[in-house]
């Protein structure tokens, strides 16, 4: 095995300069001359703009310039597109309307874009901006999912009836009814996913600098990936051919889906530098980011499963409201449609499905992709479908997903929704997690909880995901001089550890020193194409690019080689244990990186080998991959309070072959503690008249380290994939989708004997304490 190699808990390569503060955050970056920006919001949820007053804001000290949506609209750089094309049940297109940079004629949340003030200092600009007076003639609002399309409702756009921004549906509702029509039994539920809000550790923030001379825009932002960004710029804000834009991603600090979205600051900001011809920044602030970041899940949904007098699952129907905010956000409408319909019937075999989404907009912050994207709430869904059957059937939680199970036999396996599972071995799974649990003592436990005036519930998820993003990613291998091997990847780093993974990648492959591998990523000018960072795509798709780089690397070093050793390359053999490549049978041998030394001291070299061992190589993944695993949580309720406390968690996944098992346990356990802040904690609420009530940490309950179980085991069964070569799955967002039904699934057995059948999340101690009141 090579030292630092695959499936080794290598210590992450980032770490030191990282915790000693040497890192370069967005923030940490000053340019000659710059000017701050500062962005006005509206402080109404819904309203006509009657007039703006700058007169006086203009004449503030070191005010530069104030920019309103009408001067972008008079440029053609007033609308943030939305890049998901989409088919109402009808035939129809989704709604259109339109999400301005800066409101114009209409506001329609509280953190609505209206000015963007630049200054001399970012005090100028704050002060500037309460001298701009907006009269607003203030609107009814709507904030409600569940009733956003009931007749009669405010509408938030006048050219969207009902509030609907799409009607989607996949499978055949009349077939469906005729299944539930013969069964034997059907289990139904309403649940909502309440709203979250992202709450990266780093805010987001940019600096736009426009050279004029070179007619060049240069952007440097937190992103999970700067070539989708470069793109929307050149085409939606400055007309310009996309290398005229370079992208530049410093360290990240969080970003959870967030940040891979087009929002106003950005368009604002890159336009303000090249009208002002000096670089601008804009930094957020978390009051900003509860105000204008986009938010995650928001559904109300109904849900019901038909069955079979033998207990086996013969049909599913879902109907979900979507809350999407009061705009389309770049990625929104895939979440709640395409993106959650893949594994809605989870690990189960359905042979029969009928899903309908019904988008709405909502007096509220736009809502697109957060940790999981579509795949949390789905498998919430089934899994709280799966535990509210077993109770009504007389079953254990194991005993229903036993019985309904897709087989190993079965597999590879194509589900109801179209999604081909390649690989996985859920009873096993499910075993090994029954076996860590100590499910069977659990009675025994109870009983400890009980003499201490708690309650204890233990529940269970069986979750699938499946990966997403861009399918396609390439990696470039370049010898330095200096015997570092750099690696470009198109791939963006927010925390996760990527160039830890890769360099494992590398070093396994080429035998090149771990210490001598650098990870290059973030900069659009020196890496021709990437996808980005979203969809638990990273590892899936980045990895064997740098897998199939790596062999070029191979290929290329035999024949160089041969010339070196003056033998024929088909007699050379390469060994990543040392690094070498050597003539069979002989003790001849050279190391690649004398080898790459070598090579650029040659002349007139054939034409594949004019860049000595430097390769790059593009990797299409031609499916999904798709990770699973099993939860068990064990809940303790106050009965007096109310207060419900994970306190045993045990976690058994399947992300086939493991790079590095410490990252991805970090992964996950990051993961497990927002879902369970969503199942517990966390709760995005607006008034009636749209104002946010849960707008700082004072109100939001952000989970905690507390709200993480001390006693947490985890544990992994290796189940390669099928539909890449190295056999990897996704990890980075498995944690969250499991633990919410897993959390909730617990507190409701804890509750069961009152009657209690079903809790919606977050599970507060206000609310568990007044289900238990009710069941009393």
């Amino acid at each position: 095995m090579v030292k630092f190699g695959v499936n080794q808990s290598v210590e992450r390569k980032e770490d030191f300069r990282l915790i000693t503060g040497t890192g370069e955050y967005t923030d940490d970056i000053d340019l000659d001359g710059q000017l701050y920006g500062y962005m006005l919001r509206s402080p109404v949820a819904h309203g006509k703009v009657l007039s703006i007053d700058i007169d006086e804001a203009r004449q503030a000290p070191g005010v530069v310039d104030i920019i309103l949506g009408k001067e972008l609209e008079a440029d053609k750089a007033n609308q943030l597109p939305c890049m998901i094309p989409l088919k109402n049940r009808d035939g129809s297109d989704r709604a259109d309307p339109g999400h301005p940079v800066l409101a114009t004629d209409k506001v329609r949340y509280v953190g609505d874009n209206v000015a963007f003030v630049i200054a001399e200092t970012l005090t100028q600009a704050k002060d500037a901006a309460e001298l701009i007076y907006v009269d607003f003639e203030e609107e009814d609002v709507i904030v409600d999912t569940k009733t956003a399309n009931a007749p009669g409702q405010p509408l938030v756009h006048d050219n969207v009836p009902n509030n609907v921004a799409f009607d989607w549906e996949q499978g055949n509702e009349k077939n469906i009814q005729d299944v539930f029509s013969n069964a034997s039994h059907v289990t139904e539920i309403e649940l909502i996913n309440n709203r979250v809000v992202v709450n990266s550790m780093e805010p987001r923030g940019l600096i736009a600098d426009w050279d004029g001379d070179a007619a060049k825009m240069t952007v440097r932002m937190g992103t999970q990936g700067g070539w989708v960004l470069r793109s929307l710029l050149a085409n939606a804000i400055l007309h310009v051919p996309e290398e005229d834009i370079r992208v530049i991603t410093p360290d990240v600090g969080g970003a959870f889906g967030m940040k891979l979205f087009f929002y106003s600051e950005c368009a604002v900001t890159v336009w303000a530098s090249r009208k002002l011809g000096r670089p601008v920044k804009w930094i957020g602030e978390r009051s900003d980011a509860f105000l204008s970041d986009t938010q995650g899940r928001d559904h109300v949904t109904r849900a019901k499963l038909a069955f079979d007098a033998n207990h086996k699952i013969t049909g599913m129907k879902v109907e979900t409201n979507a809350n999407l905010g009061a705009y389309l956000s770049t990625f929104g409408p895939l979440i709640p449609t395409m993106a959650a319909v893949k594994v809605l019937p989870g690990v189960y075999d359905i042979p029969n499905f009928y899903y309908r989404s019904i988008g709405v907009f909502t007096n509220t912050v736009p809502v697109d992709a957060y940790r999981g994207a579509g795949r949390p709430e789905a498998i919430y869904v089934i899994e709280r479908l799966m535990d509210t059957a077993a109770r009504e059937l007389g079953l254990g939680q194991d005993e229903i997903r036993r019985k309904n199970f897709i087989p190993v036999s079965a597999i590879p396996y194509t589900t109801s929704t179209g999604c081909v599972y390649d690989s996985g071995e859920f009873e096993r799974i499910m075993d090994r997690a029954l076996e860590t649990s100590d499910w069977e003592s659990f009675p025994d436990r109870r009983a400890a909880s009980a003499e201490h005036g708690k309650r204890r519930g233990i529940g269970m998820c069986y979750y699938i995901e499946a990966t997403a993003g861009n399918p396609t990613e390439t990696a470039t291998i370049r010898f330095e001089e200096d015997d570092r091997v750099t690696v470009a990847v198109g791939t963006q780093s927010s925390g996760q550890g990527h160039s830890t993974a890769y360099a494992q990648i590398v070093a396994e492959r080429l035998g090149v020193p771990f210490e001598n591998i650098e990870i290059v990523q973030g900069d659009t000018d020196k890496i021709k194409s990437g996808g980005g960072t979203g969809g638990s795509r990273s590892l899936t798709t980045q990895g064997p690019a740098i897998h199939a780089a790596s062999d070029e690397v191979i290929n290329k070093g035999k024949e160089l080689a041969g010339h070196f050793l003056e033998a024929a390359p088909v007699d050379i053999e390469f060994s990543a244990d040392d690094g070498e490549f050597a003539i069979a049978g002989t003790d001849r041998k050279i190391g690649i990186l004398e080898l790459a030394h070598r090579a650029r001291g040659l002349g007139q070299l054939p034409e594949n080998l004019a860049e000595g061992l430097d390769s790059e190589a593009s990797f299409t993944v031609e499916a999904f991959t798709y990770p699973n695993g099993c939860h068990i949580a064990e809940v303790e309720i106050d009965e007096l309070t109310g207060a419900a406390e994970v306190v045993r968690y045990v976690i058994v996944d399947d992300f086939g072959t493991i790079v590095n098992p410490a990252l991805v346990r970090n992964q996950v356990i990051g993961g497990v503690g927002q879902g369970i802040g969503q199942a517990l904690t966390e709760h995005t609420v607006y008034s009636d008249d749209g104002q946010l009530l849960t707008g700082s940490y004072m109100d939001y309950g952000m989970p905690r380290a507390d709200n993480i179980p001390l006693d947490l085991l985890y544990e992994t069964v290796e189940v390669p994939c099928t539909m890449n070569p190295m056999g990897v799955k996704g990890c980075g967002e498995a944690g969250c989708i499991g633990a919410p039904p897993a959390v909730i699934n617990a507190i409701i057995d804890g509750l069961a004997d009152l009657g209690v059948r079903h809790i919606d999340m977050p599970a507060t101690p206000q609310r568990v304490w007044d289900i238990i009141q009710q069941a009393s």
